[in-house]
């Protein structure tokens, strides 16, 4: 039967010259293909299905075969001939929140989701099934032939992020759009957005004025690499506005992106202190540092003023993200400078905090009070745990703490042995894993290569299948030191944030590299079109 199939559609074929019929490459790779007979033929005629409930994701296709055809497909509310978008609570046990059941056949594409999300990762698995560029040549005339196929398929770990650093270097918003375009095509719903750093704030505060009049500025960027005396001889400046953020939130939310905002804290503030002195520990004026890596002032955690200024920022952020998770970075803090400080040091006597490990996790759960009296939940880099997670920086003295973290604080891991992350979830503390040897996205592909990034496993080797369910996920992070440009950032994201997609999404039973190498034509395809600058071997 499926021989004569394929002989009456290369009849057909002969005499229909525009419809193509693409092959099954889709990135992540499903949990659950089952290849049946026949086709369905895809026109400027197919109508969408669609009742109210998944009404956002059937403008969001419109638009998809618009771009396709030329002209908006018709969209209602009943029938069973086109694609049809429907929500199914019965498929939750094999699906998830998050997954769909897709199913072709000659006269329809049923996408069946949960949830919205599920319905709308159904229509990005439809996407990759069409040929690369039909999105891109509209034409009412063409047809496409996808195969009768039913597919089951749901996401390994709930957190597949990418995380954008734009305080080093400003990207803008198209280039955020780009990103999130190609996130919601790899069926990622995190983008970690690293606003605030010691080289640039990029978030317009409206309490604080100055923190983007001058903290959004600098002089100078080194060049050359770490420890490098070079520099670019050029200034660098840009931020966004709120209003420009909440475009952004919106364009993300109808591709089911939650954004993430970091807002660094205590270290990695020199921008803020640079916009005002009186943040800091040392107290003195300084200027939006050029240097990438150096030790400069820290908050001044002590003084309540310090903290009411990180309780209004947090104020408008928490106003304009929707996320439930608030991120406050805490790595990589400069302990020299309250240990040098005579207020610091006597507030600390009076508080019984013995550590400046002790001192850093009494800021933090006092943070972390504030967020969640706001109904949402903190997160911050490894550190925040203190003890043996700061030994890389720190005198061992200096790292001894009696404080136990908030206990709903998001742990995410980047440096350090993994014995750490275990110790993290058997505390009962959730974790997203980005183990930095693994995830990086600045390292170059010596250091990590595309089969490195896919053979990554959030979940550490050993870790008993009790706690597995603490590991959240995974987030592939693009520190921007060293990519001014845009075209450098995608050369750098590029290819690997495809294997990052499916290390997060698909199912370890199912994943094969030399598949994945096959399936990854198709997408460098898209991106050629698209005009991303991706690394090619």
């Amino acid at each position: 039967m499926k021989k004569l199939t394929f002989m009456l559609f290369v009849m057909l074929g002969c005499t229909q010259s525009n419809i193509t019929r693409p092959s099954i490459k889709i990135i992540p790779q499903p949990l659950i293909i089952s290849e049946k007979d026949g086709t369905f033929i895809l026109s400027s005629r197919t109508r969408i299905i669609s009742t109210s409930q998944t009404s956002e994701e059937a403008d969001y296709l419109a638009v998809i075969l618009k771009n396709a055809f030329g002209e908006a497909p018709s969209i209602r509310s009943s029938g069973e001939k086109g694609i049809v978008l429907r929500l199914n609570s019965e498929i939750m046990d094999k699906t998830g929140e998050e997954g769909y059941v897709f199913t072709s056949t000659k006269k329809s594409i049923i996408i069946e989701g949960a949830t919205t999300t599920g319905v709308f990762y159904g229509i990005q698995t439809l996407r990759q099934l069409l040929p690369p560029d039909f999105e891109h040549s509209p034409d009412e005339k063409k047809s496409v032939a996808i195969n009768a196929v039913e597919i089951v398929d749901k996401p390994r770990f709930l957190w597949r992020a990418f995380m954008l650093d734009e305080a080093r270097y400003f990207k803008g918003e198209e280039v955020v759009k780009t990103l999130l375009d190609q996130m919601a095509l790899h069926k990622m719903n995190v983008f970690h957005w690293h606003l605030v750093d010691d080289q640039g704030w990029r978030i317009e505060i409206k309490k604080y004025p100055g923190l983007t009049e001058v903290g959004s500025k600098r002089k100078d960027s080194m060049i050359g690499g770490w420890g490098s005396n070079r520099f670019s001889g050029e200034p660098h400046e840009g931020f966004y506005t709120q209003e420009e953020i909440k475009e952004i939130i919106q364009y993300a939310t109808v591709r089911h992106i939650t954004i993430v905002p970091e807002i660094e804290m205590p270290g990695h503030s020199a921008s803020a202190i640079a916009s005002y002195s009186w943040l800091g520990t040392i107290g003195s004026e300084m200027e939006v540092p050029g240097i990438f890596g150096g030790k400069f002032d820290i908050y001044n955690v002590t003084d309540p003023k310090v903290e009411q200024f990180l309780h209004d920022v947090l104020i408008e952020v928490m106003d304009l993200f929707p996320s439930e998770v608030i991120h406050i970075g805490g790595d990589e803090v400069d302990f020299s400078k309250w240990k040098t400080s005579a207020r610091v040091l006597d507030y600390m006597k009076q508080e019984g905090l013995n550590s400046p490990a002790d001192l850093q996790i009494s800021f933090t759960n006092r943070i972390s009070a504030f967020i969640e009296s706001h109904d949402r939940r903190m997160m911050g880099w490894n550190e925040i745990l203190g003890g043996v997670s700061l030994h890389q920086y720190h005198d061992a003295e200096d790292t001894k703490t009696s404080q136990e973290l908030a206990p709903k604080s998001v742990v995410h891991f980047w440096k350090g042995d993994l014995t750490l992350a275990e110790d993290a979830v058997k505390r009962g503390y959730d974790i997203v894993n980005s183990l930095h040897t693994m995830t990086y996205l600045d390292y170059d592909y010596e250091t990590i290569t595309l089969e490195k990034a896919y053979s990554f496993d959030p979940v550490p080797e050993g870790l008993d299948s009790t706690y597995h369910h603490k590991v959240l996920g995974l987030g592939c992070q693009m520190w921007g030191e060293w990519i001014p440009t845009a075209e450098q950032m995608e050369y750098m994201v590029f290819p690997r944030l495809s294997a990052y997609a499916e290390v997060a999404w698909t199912d370890k039973s199912v994943k094969d590299l030399e598949d994945f190498t096959r399936r990854l034509e198709s997408m460098k395809a898209r991106w050629n079109i698209l005009g991303i600058k991706y690394a090619d071997f």
